[in-house]
């Protein structure tokens, strides 16, 4: 059921994203006044085809669904026959335009990836997305974030001199400042023993984080999470051993062996730790204080041995909503793709020189994973999703690789740098090597997809 759902949201981003891309290609030719012979969702086989407009353009559906194309009128392509063309069609020829359309047909495609991803931020900041708030757990007092000042259900206010409006913001600012390897400057709002509300700025240094932690929970190892509701039971299974404690809907935790507790997720560890040991709880019910005794029964999960009470509580994030007017959606918009875009070239920069590990990059197989993640979430989680893959694309494609359209963007700038084409020979070495590069690329996104497949097909049955 969850592969089939992963197979479907893939496709689905594949084809928005492949669709865009092409269309922006597409729509650039018949602009600069091309001829466009085919528009193909995916390579190989053509499966089904129909031509319409006054080109008679042919619409594929081909076999392979992992990318898509669009064949020009191109004497310069060998496998593209000019028999039959007529002269008014022969000054539609791709080759024969002059470089500035050929550059402005190759960046097209990316454009329409940030222009896709921009239209989808957009359509979020003005609809509304619910967000958790920038409530921080810090549950370890010797870590780093501890360490720096911060404090459990501190609120974050800004990092680094911009607004944080919810818990998205603090992991999108802190990923950021450690891509560049910069420190954070953290302010936060706080609620003081008395009740009285004070803010700090405070300085939370990344030096601790290394590349590899970048793909993983990195606020973790600074010792921050997102912090969660105290521990009230919502539901308390009357043949658990705490029915039998005579724990009751409602009741609110507040220690475990005297020690108190942070949360709801605090008492959940500390009940898993603890199978088949007796547990003194103490219990606020109706303005009263109870001690109560339970026992959590031990369970095997994956082969560990974990304690449960049989009781549940809600760990749900405080959410908040977050919608912004048209006009201020609109810069927002600017700066989330941009934003997005230039992390993307300094992540790229660092795996070229070594400063972030070759693990990162991700082939179909881990984007068909995440894609499903996130269509079970939500709708908003999914378009974000889609939104943060678009500028992928569009920055991937924009590189100075031959057989990219940045490739061909760096052929045509030569060209009017030189005042004339590279010869046919420059141009097969540089295809053969970028061939060899993106098979390269290919292979390790696919290794590291196997590498990560055990996870995943854990989720997926």
């Amino acid at each position: 059921m969850i592969f089939s759902q992963n197979a479907l949201a893939f496709l689905i981003t594949i084809g928005c994203l492949v669709t865009f891309h092409e269309l922006g290609h597409y729509l650039a030719a018949r602009l600069c006044g091309v001829k466009v012979l085919r528009f193909s969702f995916g390579f190989g086989r053509v499966l089904f085809s129909r031509r319409f407009g006054p080109d008679q353009t042919e619409w594929a559906i081909s076999m392979i669904p992992l990318g898509g194309y669009v064949s020009m009128l191109d004497s310069s392509n060998p496998d593209e026959s000019q028999a039959g063309v007529s002269e008014q069609d022969s000054q539609r020829d791709y080759s024969r335009q002059p470089v500035w359309k050929r550059m402005i047909i190759a960046a097209a495609g990316p454009a329409a990836n940030f222009v896709l991803a921009l239209l989808l931020y957009f359509g979020l900041f003005v609809h509304g997305t619910p967000e958790p708030q920038a409530h921080l757990r810090i549950a370890n007092a010797g870590s780093i974030a501890a360490q720096s000042g911060l404090r459990h259900a501190d609120q974050v206010l800004a990092i680094n001199g911009k607004a944080v409006q919810s818990w998205n913001d603090v992991h999108w600012l802190i990923l950021q400042a450690a891509v560049a390897k910069q420190d954070a400057s953290v302010e936060v709002q706080r609620v003081e023993a008395g009740g009285a509300t004070a803010r700090y700025r405070l300085h939370l240094p990344l030096y601790s984080l290394k590349a590899d932690d970048l793909e993983q929970d990195f606020l973790a190892k600074l010792g921050m999470a997102l912090a969660r509701p105290p521990a009230i039971l919502t539901q308390v299974l009357n043949d658990g051993p705490g029915f039998a404690a005579g724990l009751k809907e409602g009741d609110r935790i507040l220690s475990v062996n005297g020690r108190p507790l942070l949360d709801g997720v605090d008492f959940v560890e500390r009940v898993n730790q603890s199978p088949d040991q007796a547990l003194q709880l103490t219990v606020l019910r109706d303005q009263a204080v109870l001690e109560l005794n339970a026992t959590p029964v031990a369970d095997d999960v994956n082969g560990r041995r974990i304690g449960r009470l049989k009781v549940q509580l809600n760990l749900a994030p405080e959410m908040r909503e977050i919608s912004l007017p048209v006009l201020a959606a609109i810069p927002k918009s600017v700066e989330k793709t941009l934003d997005t875009a230039w992390l993307n070239l300094k992540m790229i920069g660092k795996l070229l020189t070594g400063q972030a590990s070759l693990s990162n990059v991700t082939g179909p197989i881990t984007i068909a994973d995440y894609a499903g993640q996130t269509a079970r979430i939500s709708i908003v989680t999914y378009i974000s999703f889609l939104a943060a893959v678009s500028i992928s694309l569009g920055v991937m494609n924009l590189l100075p690789v031959p057989m990219l359209d940045g490739g061909h963007l760096l052929y045509y700038s030569l060209e009017l740098i030189r005042g004339k084409p590279l010869s046919e020979r420059a141009v097969e070495i540089s295809k053969t090597i970028g061939i060899a590069l993106l098979g390269a690329m290919m292979a390790l996104a696919f290794f590291n997809d196997f590498r990560r497949l055990g996870g995943i097909i854990a989720r997926l049955i």
